[in-house]
């Protein structure tokens, strides 16, 4: 069986930035694809197709797109690339219309997500990390700044074998995909590397790179590592090996000039994900008696700027 007659339709919930990429990607390798995103978004996608502006080429995209969730009917692959705060709600939207043996992906922050989809829609689900630097520069135009791939894996370690089609499908679109027998550790590495950056860059309102090229911005970044992995020995998660502050310093030098999610979330008068990065920290800290004082902290002034921003764009 060819992965063209294995999926032969992949649906994306949730098509803003990371969803429109990996989803562009697969409609321009051949793949037959569904966006199902926002009306503006959507509209242009449908009048001009969706124009993907990589660090590899530039090139515009013909792809179906809809506002309806219904349209993951007749998908035998789901993407699900919501914020983490919307997880449980799509996922009760689409259960109804999810075919029996529909497999669902979530590409999203935070580690809990592929639960909580199994939880609601009965579907077994795969968790991937998401690494990408890409933003929404306009209605159905995306700019695709650093990276591109993704890890994923099977929490229960039973079906392996369909996350190695998923990934199989992703590496003939160009999309590299790793399979990892630790994607709980893979979750937290990626949920580390996000709670570091993301806060600070918010707050200072700069890119990746500038922070980690100042030597304040690498101390608040590597405080909160260690937070994060003391957390993770409590919670007896076994991290990928390694100096994680320097693994941190490098990804933030990395992806360069690129924006945090959240702070572009801010700088739209968005809602953020901080409770699923900095606030999942903090939780999972009190419930094992660890002190997470520098992520309590930006969990909270990033509440405060929140809160300010949801008045509107600035």
């Amino acid at each position: 069986m060819t992965l063209r007659s294995a999926f032969h339709k992949v649906a994306v919930a949730g098509a803003g930035a990371v969803g429109s990429y990996f989803g562009g990607m697969l409609a321009r390798s051949g793949t037959e694809v569904v966006l199902i995103g926002r009306d503006a978004h959507v509209a242009a996608i449908r009048a001009g197709g969706l124009f993907l502006d990589s660090v590899r080429f530039q090139e515009n995209i013909r792809v179906e797109a809809t506002t309806e969730l219904a349209a993951v009917a007749d998908a035998d692959l789901v993407l699900l690339c919501v914020k983490s705060y919307d997880t449980a709600g799509v996922a009760g939207q689409m259960a109804a219309h999810l075919g029996r043996d529909t497999l669902v992906a979530s590409l999203q922050n935070g580690v809990e997500n592929a639960g909580i989809v199994s939880a609601v829609t009965r579907h077994w689900t795969i968790p991937a990390v998401v690494y990408v630097a890409a933003e929404l520069v306009g209605p159905g135009r995306v700019r695709h700044k650093a990276r591109g791939d993704l890890v994923m894996g099977d929490l229960e370690g039973k079906r392996t074998g369909e996350v190695e089609r998923v990934a199989a499908l992703f590496e003939s679109a160009h999309v590299p995909c790793r399979v990892s027998q630790n994607i709980r550790g893979e979750l937290w590495l990626k949920l580390i590397l996000n709670a570091a950056g993301n806060g600070v860059t918010t707050l200072a309102r700069t890119s990746y790179g500038e922070v980690s090229r100042h030597p304040f911005g690498r101390e608040v970044m590597a405080a909160v590592v260690r937070e994060a992995e003391a957390v993770a020995r409590a919670a007896g998660v076994e991290l990928p090996g390694g100096d994680l502050v320097s693994t941190t310093i490098n990804f933030a030098q990395s992806v360069g000039d690129a924006l945090s999610s959240t702070l572009q979330d801010i700088l739209l008068g968005k809602r953020t994900e901080i409770g699923a990065l900095n606030g999942y920290i903090a939780e999972t800290g009190r419930k094992y008696g660890v002190p997470t004082p520098v992520n309590s902290t930006l969990e909270a002034l990033i509440r405060v700027l929140e809160t300010t921003a949801l008045d509107g764009p600035r």
